[in-house]
């Protein structure tokens, strides 16, 4: 689960079946014969000049296949080598929230060759992502803070004044959202999914699962066995069947311990410019202290949102930066300036209606998918155990958010992620990762069994392959892509 802020800020049958030879789908299993898709040229710069962009056509509500339709915006970049091309790889986005419209051209260009010269690389804005059929709950200028929309405690604990916020945004949804708000979910997503690789005229799919990505490849997997190739999924969340999101957020209490010693080795390093102690042991308290003083005595940030440092945005940036080791610096120094009493410049924000559009999707697929306790009282003692417990993390992570007042009730229970299906999923995960910690993609491994292979890296950051993991972690999945070859044990990569 990416901070989606950052990130626009710098721009988921039988088992018999599938196990021997596939046989062609009925044309009602693929949702009909597919009609010829319409490639044009996509917006936007920095684009491969070969990706080009369309729409396929789904039912808002899959239960009413004959009602309302919505349209998403899909993307693809050619296989390199026609001759050797083996099928369409679809990027699933992390988030949720996220699109990967742009991600045929952006990660693409990391692949190696021999992946690109295999597949055609398909991108996807999942429904309610803009320029799919969009939702925004009209939220305000306030709400969009990420420690309004990832909700902390009060100073003393408290969580009164998130359960009114919850009550607000969750009204705002419902007055603003429209119908599409209702049916923005996990199964949903995997649905249109493959509705797409309908669409494409595939009868397998390859899939490349980031984050909130692998849960989705995950259901998909579940939901299709028969219909998939070669599923990597990458950085790999918690496919609790009762929770849901709810233990993909309560992970960020492991997730940013198993991140942190990292952290200030890092920082304590004589010759760092950014350097914040003279030892590792010096830094946990050093944090720990002013955050405590921020959240008595905010400093003024003029152009932020919320428009001050207090502790809890310091908590929340810090998690922010956890994600990528490379955003370390930025972290200290934001640390060295409110040690001062002073604050960097206010960091770069989307346009408001970027982020309305994002947000309002990812609240609508967590309330979404599983329905969340309503009273107070079920939070407060949560986040009072959590705040001992995890005083990095302050009791947010098991806090109330939106969903603690949503008008709408689940329609489906959220998927049960089970080992029936093909041996053909390759798991690849750092073994310090912030948002998506080792201990939530050991439970996503069980619960996969025979049907998965998981490469750990001996590293530290969000996004595994070709970004934060390791040349070993890379190569193999490369090899998985290319070849199918998986290790034929769980490994540790170095």
């Amino acid at each position: 689960m990416k901070p989606i802020t950052k990130r626009l800020a710098l721009t988921a049958a039988a088992c018999g079946a599938v196990l021997g030879t596939l046989a062609p789908l009925p044309a009602s299993a693929a949702g009909g014969p597919p009609e010829p898709l319409k490639w044009t040229k996509c917006e936007g710069s920095g684009l491969d000049p070969r990706q080009s962009c369309t729409t396929v056509s789904v039912p808002m509500d899959y239960a009413d296949p004959n009602g309302p339709r919505i349209e998403l915006a899909i993307s693809r970049v050619p296989a390199q080598d026609p001759a050797r091309r083996r099928g369409a790889l679809l990027m699933i986005p992390g988030g949720p929230g996220g699109s990967g419209l742009d991600d045929p051209s952006q990660k693409g260009r990391r692949l190696p060759e021999t992946v690109r010269d295999r597949y055609d690389l398909i991108g996807i804005a999942p429904r309610g992502n803009a320029p799919s059929t969009a939702v925004d709950c009209g939220w305000d200028h306030a709400d969009l803070g990420a420690t309004t929309l990832r909700p902390w405690p009060a100073v003393d604990g408290s969580v009164a004044g998130n359960l009114a916020a919850a009550r607000r945004m969750s009204a705002a949804c419902a007055r603003n959202g429209g119908e599409l708000v209702r049916h923005i979910s996990t199964r949903n997503n995997a649905r249109d999914i493959d509705r797409v690789r309908a669409a494409l005229g595939e009868r397998r799919l390859s899939l490349w699962g980031e984050s909130y990505g692998t849960y989705v490849g995950a259901a998909y997997s579940t939901m299709f066995p028969a219909r998939t190739d070669r599923v990597v999924l990458d950085s790999n969340l918690n496919p609790d069947p009762v929770l849901a999101e709810r233990a993909f957020l309560a992970g960020f209490e492991t997730g940013v311990e198993d991140v942190f010693p990292e952290f200030p080795a890092w920082a304590s390093q004589p010759g760092n410019p950014d350097r914040l102690a003279p030892t590792a042991a010096e830094v946990r308290p050093l944090i720990l202290r002013l955050a405590g003083r921020l959240d008595r005595a905010p400093i003024p940030w003029p152009g932020a949102n919320p428009p001050v440092l207090d502790g809890n945005v310091l908590r929340q940036t810090m998690m922010g930066d956890f994600y990528d080791p490379d955003d370390w610096p930025d972290l200290a120094k934001l640390i060295l300036a409110a040690r001062r009493g002073t604050v960097p410049p206010a960091p770069a924000s989307p346009p408001e209606e970027v982020l309305r559009n994002v947000y309002s999707v990812a609240g609508a697929t967590i309330c979404n998918d599983v329905a969340w306790p309503r009273k107070a009282s079920a939070y407060q003692k949560a986040v009072d155990a959590s705040r001992a417990a995890y005083p990095l993390t302050a009791g947010m992570p098991r806090n109330a958010m939106l969903c603690a007042a949503w008008p709408y009730r689940p329609r489906e229970a959220p998927v049960r992620v089970t080992d029936r299906g093909p041996a053909d999923i390759l798991m690849i995960q750092n073994e310090r990762d912030m948002a998506t910690p080792l201990s939530g993609a050991r439970e996503l491994r069980a619960a996969l069994g025979h049907r998965a292979v998981m490469v750990v890296n001996d590293s530290t950051g969000h996004d595994a392959y070709l970004a934060n993991g390791t040349a070993c972690g890379d190569a193999a999945v490369s090899r998985f892509l290319v070849t199918g070859d998986r290790p034929r044990a769980d490994v540790t990569c170095q």
